[in-house]
């Protein structure tokens, strides 16, 4: 049952690519574990006991490899894909606050030097928006490592004023405000006002759908 689940998600991504016109990858560490007797970096370390393993930083020259790989096997599926690139706002403090910006050195600095060569590439400073522009500790979550919904909006509003044209996100408004609709609790609703506020939304779920038939609400 794994198995087949597994060749089922493998599938449905390689259709996913082939389709997208825009991908983006977010970069979040450049720490690893290397399995000492197989002697690779492992994705996961399955509760396997740490003495098993050697922690270690990726190179900047091994990022760029990497990131030349990546773009090198999408090309092989999309070669008129768009890839964007990011670094992930969130810090690895369990690593260490002089590891963890060691990490996302490492990570742009390989990245960006792939950037430079390439056509199909582009960087959104998502990283840079949280450090620079949303340093102060209002922007983040309890555990003042997690950027917090007000940031999450912000650094969404910048994306989206990049790569949306202005109709699309004149549509994503309109899609906001029939979501925000659905989501309402009325406190009476049998009174006359809510049944024209439904009916309002209704037909704003209409006119919607009427241009866009693959919206489901």
């Amino acid at each position: 049952e794994t198995t087949q689940l597994l060749n089922e998600a493998l599938v449905e991504t390689k259709h996913q690519l082939t389709q997208a016109s825009h991908i983006v990858i977010t970069l979040g560490t450049a720490w690893g574990y290397r399995h000492l007797k197989q002697d690779k970096i492992v994705a996961n370390c399955h509760k396997i006991p740490q003495k098993a393993f050697q922690k270690e930083l990726t190179s900047v020259e091994e990022i760029t490899a990497t990131t030349k790989r990546m773009l090198s096997a999408i090309a092989k599926v999309n070669s008129q894909v768009q890839v964007i690139f990011t670094v992930s706002p969130v810090r690895h403090t369990k690593d260490g606050f002089v590891e963890n910006q060691r990490s996302k050195a490492h990570l742009l600095a390989g990245m960006h030097q792939v950037l430079d060569d390439s056509q199909h590439m582009a960087y959104f400073p998502s990283y840079e928006l949280m450090m620079d522009e949303l340093r102060d500790y209002r922007f983040y979550d309890r555990d003042l490592i997690h950027p917090n919904a007000l940031a999450v909006d912000y650094i969404w509003e910048r994306f989206s004023s990049v790569y949306f044209s202005e109709e699309t996100q004149k549509t994503m408004q309109k899609v906001q405000e029939v979501q925000q609709g659905l989501a309402h609790k009325a406190f009476n609703p049998d009174s006359e006002a809510h049944q024209k506020f439904l009916k309002n939304l209704e037909a704003k779920k209409r006119a919607l759908q009427a241009d866009f038939p693959h919206i489901q609400f």
